[in-house]
């Protein structure tokens, strides 16, 4: 997973980039699969399942995701995983921050 250095309650625009790689940490490549999918786990155990896009063209295996208004709601733990066709990328997790 790559995002960006800090996230914070409530930021629009950040990226969330998941890479499918194969037992040999290569990078699939998804071109051809359907759905593309990204599971946010929030800190509570809540599930949100986001649409995802390709990265590029999908040879690269990376799929992202870009917030929106509402979706970084709380603090804390976040874990997240890629879903393409059926491939599943390993489990990501980054730390929201709280706002004054």
């Amino acid at each position: 997973m790559s995002c960006c250095e800090e996230i914070h309650v409530n930021d629009v625009g950040t990226q969330f980039v998941v890479t499918i790689v194969d037992c040999d940490d290569v990078a699939v490549d998804i071109s051809a699969f359907t759905p593309l999918q990204i599971t946010f786990a929030k800190p509570d155990g809540t599930t949100v399942v986001q649409t995802a896009s390709f990265y590029t063209d999908g040879t690269d295996g990376k799929i992202y995701y870009t917030t929106i208004a509402g979706d970084i709601d709380t603090a804390g733990t976040w874990q997240l995983q890629g879903l393409v066709g059926g491939f599943y990328s390993s489990i990501g997790s980054f730390t929201v921050n709280r706002n004054l």
